[in-house]
């Protein structure tokens, strides 16, 4: 009994403890929350209160500063990004797409060499129409990215110079990370 008692007196304290490390954790600021507020307060100040639909430190990701756009000035904030002179996001260094079945997401990561500094930049799309504008024309290095979306998930990308199939071929039939993706049976 006494055995008993004292391995839960321990696993309780162990439970509380790292209760108290997680709210520790939970309170303590990113260091890269100065860099979000000075983000949200230069694009509001130049675009209006109205392009971004949400800001907020992404924690699973290095404490990337993160920008949710909408759909319609994906590409005009993209692209004061770039050229504005307090931002300077001359780098795409990533760029992706996610299926999560209700919508579609691209998410693009940047980088300022003269700042150094991390910026993501993140849109929602429609799944049964997934249409976003090409960054391409901003960042070149956004071409074969775009591509992969395009070809793993069927996003089109309007105004991209080139969009084709990069791993499957012309001929394959869906997107296989779709998650209602099912492959096409030949024989069938």
């Amino acid at each position: 009994k006494a055995a008993a008692a004292a391995k839960a007196k321990a696993a309780a304290l162990a439970k509380a403890k790292s209760a108290d490390v997680a709210e520790e954790k939970e309170e303590k600021p990113s260091p890269n929350q100065p860099y979000l507020d000075k983000y949200v307060k230069v694009i509001e100040e130049h675009l209006g209160k109205d392009v971004l639909e949400n800001a907020y430190i992404n924690r699973l990701s290095k404490d990337v500063p993160t920008l949710v756009v909408k759909k319609d000035t994906y590409f005009k904030v993209a692209e004061f990004l770039k050229y504005n002179e307090q931002l300077s996001f001359d780098y795409l260094s990533e760029l992706h797409g996610t299926d999560f079945q209700t919508h579609m997401e691209v998410y693009v990561h940047l980088y300022s060499y003269k700042n150094r500094q991390s910026v993501a930049l993140k849109v929602k799309i429609d799944r049964d129409q997934p249409v976003i504008d090409s960054l391409v024309p901003l960042w070149p290095g956004a071409n074969w990215p775009e591509c992969e979306a395009y070809d793993l998930l069927g996003i089109r990308f309007e105004g991209h110079p080139q969009l084709i199939r990069i791993f499957l071929g012309e001929n394959w039939v869906g997107y296989p990370l779709r998650k209602d993706y099912e492959p096409y049976d030949m024989e069938g």
